[in-house]
């Protein structure tokens, strides 16, 4: 794989601490790490290893106690809450264990929220919300309720929604812990599919072993750090 001499997401002597003096507990305890453009990452860990914190500071949603979190090479810590929020909602997509669909709302709506809090016209969101339905096959059931879909298809959803804003980095946390083999495959198939074809950078926590054997590349996080590294051979 090529990719430009400046990482997409860096962490650089990154901590992430609660608390002060004896009382102070460490989720993260100096993380270095590099993910470029195009990869597709699996981070793993045992429960309180760090990886969700690490997810969390990667997608904006919680900054560092030290050093630094780079995105495209500027200090996310520099900037301020809303130029987060900014950062957030242009370039990177999130997809949940939990789907996290809104339950009244049909699959196409869902899928233009996004597009909605950028202030999209309605019939460009109409159009952009179909053709990310149609990349995850359920184009035939945009104007279901995820009650009216199973566990599989609203986890394809919240795919779609994630997709929709054609993000630089999509953020995948457990997405196939809801979920049976059958579906999960069909899920790894379709995170794969937006890595290989349109170059999107995956990260995804996982504690699925044969989940994660999608990544080129899998990170292990135990008591605040990183492990080790696990880089797919190539065929």
């Amino acid at each position: 794989m090529t990719h430009s001499d400046t990482p997409v997401i860096e962490l650089r002597g990154t901590k992430k601490y609660y608390g002060t003096g004896d009382a102070t507990a460490y989720a993260l305890r100096g993380v270095d790490l590099k993910i470029y453009q195009g990869e597709f990452v699996a981070i793993m860990g045992p429960s309180g290893s760090g990886k969700s914190t690490a997810m969390n500071i990667i997608g904006c949603l919680d900054t560092p106690s030290e050093g630094q979190y780079l995105f495209e090479g500027i200090d996310v810590g520099s900037l301020s809450r809303d130029q987060r929020a900014i950062l957030r909602r242009n370039y990177i997509g999130f997809i949940f264990q939990g789907f996290n669909l809104l339950g009244k709302t049909s699959a196409i709506e869902n899928v233009e929220l996004p597009l909605l809090y950028r202030g999209v016209p309605a019939s460009e969101r109409r159009k952009t919300g179909m053709e990310a339905l149609l990349s995850v096959g359920l184009e035939q059931v945009a104007h279901h309720t995820p009650g009216e879909l199973s566990g599989g298809q609203q986890q394809r959803v919240a795919i779609a929604r994630a997709i929709v804003t054609n993000p630089l980095v999509l953020l995948a946390d457990e997405p196939t812990g809801n979920l049976d083999t059958a579906k999960s495959i069909e899920v790894m198939e379709l995170l794969s599919s937006f890595n290989r074809d349109h170059g999107i950078t995956v990260i995804m926590v996982t504690h699925e072993s044969d989940m994660a054997a999608y990544a080129t590349r899998t990170i292990h996080f135990r008591d605040g750090v990183i492990d080790n590294t696990e880089h797919k051979a190539v065929p």
